[in-house]
C-alpha cells in the first residue's frame, strides 16, 4: 500500500478500503456529529456492515474507474478523507469531497489532500473540470473551496434534503487550465 505525506506534521493520504471497515467505522464513530451537520456520510456508516458496504462500493466504483476514496491519517490515526464522489474520464468531469472528524479541523488537512486529487485528476487522468458540491451553510467546506482556488458556479436552490429540510447546494469548480495556471503562480 502506499502513503503519500501531506506535509511535515504526520498526516498522511492513503487508499480507504474494505479492510479497514473496523478503523473506518471506529473514526466516524468520533467524526459523526461534525460530520452530520452537513452531509449524510454519518448516517450511511453506522455499524460495521455499513461501514465494509460503504468501502465495498467505493472499491467497485474503483475498478470502475468511477470513483475513488482515500483516508487522512494524522500520526497513525484515521482523522478524515476526501473522494472522488463521481469520475468520468470519458468526459473530463470528476467531483471531489472530504470530512473529517473534530480533532482534525483547522490543520489544512483537507486542503492538502484534494490539492493531490486534483493534481493527480488533471496531470495523470487528463480531468479537465473538477467539481466541489456543498450545501451554502457549511461554511467551513465553502472556505475550503475558496482556499483552493475554485469558483463558484452558482447555487442549486433547495436542490437537496438533509434530515427532513431542504438545503441550498454550492457548486464549485476549477478547469485543468485554472489549475495549471495556479501552480504555476504559486511556484
Amino acid at each position: 500500500m502506499f502513503a503519500i505525506s501531506l506535509g511535515d506534521d504526520g498526516a498522511e493520504l492513503r487508499p480507504l478500503e474494505p479492510w479497514q471497515a473496523d478503523e473506518f467505522l471506529a473514526h466516524m464513530d468520533r467524526a459523526r456529529e461534525l460530520v452530520d451537520r452537513h452531509v449524510g456520510l454519518a448516517g450511511v456508516v453506522t455499524d460495521l456492515d455499513s461501514a465494509r458496504t460503504f468501502l465495498g462500493r467505493y472499491a467497485e466504483k474503483q475498478a470502475a474507474d468511477a470513483g475513488r476514496i482515500y483516508g487522512i491519517w494524522l500520526d497513525g490515526t484515521l482523522v478524515g478523507g476526501v473522494m472522488f464522489r463521481l469520475f468520468d474520464a470519458a468526459e473530463g468531469t470528476c467531483e471531489v469531497g472530504c470530512w473529517l472528524e473534530p480533532a482534525a479541523t483547522g490543520r489544512g488537512l483537507v486542503t492538502r489532500a484534494v490539492r493531490v486529487l486534483i493534481d493527480w485528476a488533471v496531470d495523470r487522468r487528463g480531468i479537465h473540470r473538477v467539481e466541489w458540491v456543498v450545501s451554502s451553510a457549511n461554511l467551513p467546506s465553502v472556505r475550503t473551496a475558496q482556499r483552493l482556488g475554485l469558483r463558484r458556479d452558482g447555487v442549486l436552490r433547495g436542490a437537496s434534503l438533509h434530515h427532513g429540510l431542504r438545503q441550498d447546494n454550492e457548486i464549485w469548480s476549477v478547469l485543468a487550465p485554472e489549475w495549471r495556471e495556479q501552480r504555476r503562480d504559486a511556484a
